[in-house]
């Protein structure tokens, strides 16, 4: 893959950037009529909120949902609920770019649906993903479908470029696995945080060792970000990670494009277990509750 020509979408310059600094942006990739279907199944989903008084396995609600006044921050698993989302994750628009970065081959390890609501979305404390789910090698990434117009004031994806070159932080509270990181001990200074912003459409790709976070929404405007994360094929999930698949069947059903392996490929990464698990189980908002030393 190292010969532009072979590449389906990405110049030389972006798999470049991509490589050395461990995320990219691609602006107004996907079509407005995609993003018209997705807004409507949002709608939808805020609309099944309603009524609830606790997150379940479908949907992640704010701290200060009401049943009468419906707060979503995620919908969980959106490829598994919806054909829309699940056509996203299987069309060019998205995979195009991931098979220029990890080749033909790919398999989706899990997707989610972070929705920042204007005005009080919640905010993603930094992390690494791979410290939720390491593989038997990094070829594994996120990609970011910007369903609003994202700017500074409305809470966009930030990254540490090239931190993703760099060790797997803790990500333990009081021995336990907490899903963040305490930023004052990575020696990672916030001013050298980039966010991740762009156009309606645009998405954003980013390795699966690369440090981000995300502050509230504090503007008037929404901030929903669709977040497939794609594997290669040959990249099979460790013990003891928060892989969700049930079965080997199910984990191979779960390939996008080319084809499976039973062959893990094995390459030197620097890996830290998520375990113990948190006694409170849910998603990534309620893990990070147990964090100390909180940036946002």
């Amino acid at each position: 893959m190292d010969a532009e020509t072979r590449r389906e979408v990405l110049s030389d310059t972006q798999v470049r950037h991509y490589r050395e600094r461990g995320y990219l942006v691609l602006e107004r990739r996907i079509p407005e009529d995609v993003l018209q279907a997705i807004r409507r199944e949002i709608a939808r989903f805020v609309e099944e909120a309603r009524g609830l008084t606790a997150s379940n396995a479908r949907l992640d609600l704010e701290d200060s949902h009401r049943p009468e006044a419906p707060r979503l921050r995620r919908v969980k698993a959106p490829y598994q609920l919806s054909s829309v989302f699940r056509d996203l994750a299987r069309s060019d628009w998205v995979l195009a770019p991931v098979r220029d970065l990890l080749g033909p081959n790919l398999r989706l390890h899990g997707s989610k649906l972070n929705m920042k609501a204007a005005g009080y979305g919640a905010a993603v404390e930094w992390h690494q993903d791979w410290a939720f789910y390491p593989h038997s090698n990094d070829d594994v990434l996120a990609v970011g479908v910007m369903i609003d117009d994202m700017a500074a004031e409305n809470g966009p994806l930030m990254v540490f470029p090239a931190s993703h070159e760099g060790p797997v932080h803790d990500h333990h509270s009081d021995g336990v696995f907490a899903g963040a990181m305490d930023l004052g001990a990575s020696a990672l200074d916030p001013q050298d945080a980039v966010m991740l912003t762009g156009p309606a459409g645009s998405i954003s790709l980013h390795h699966v060792r690369t440090v981000h976070g995300s502050a509230v929404n504090r503007s008037d405007r929404d901030r929903r970000l669709l977040l497939y994360e794609i594997a290669a094929a040959d990249a099979f999930p460790l013990v003891g990670s928060t892989s969700p698949y049930e079965d080997f069947a199910e984990f191979q059903s779960r390939m996008l494009c080319g084809q499976a392996t039973q062959e893990p490929r094995l390459r030197a990464a620097p890996v830290r277990i998520p375990q113990p698990p948190p006694a409170t189980q849910g998603s990534i908002y309620e893990i990070q509750k147990a964090l100390k030393a909180r940036s946002f």
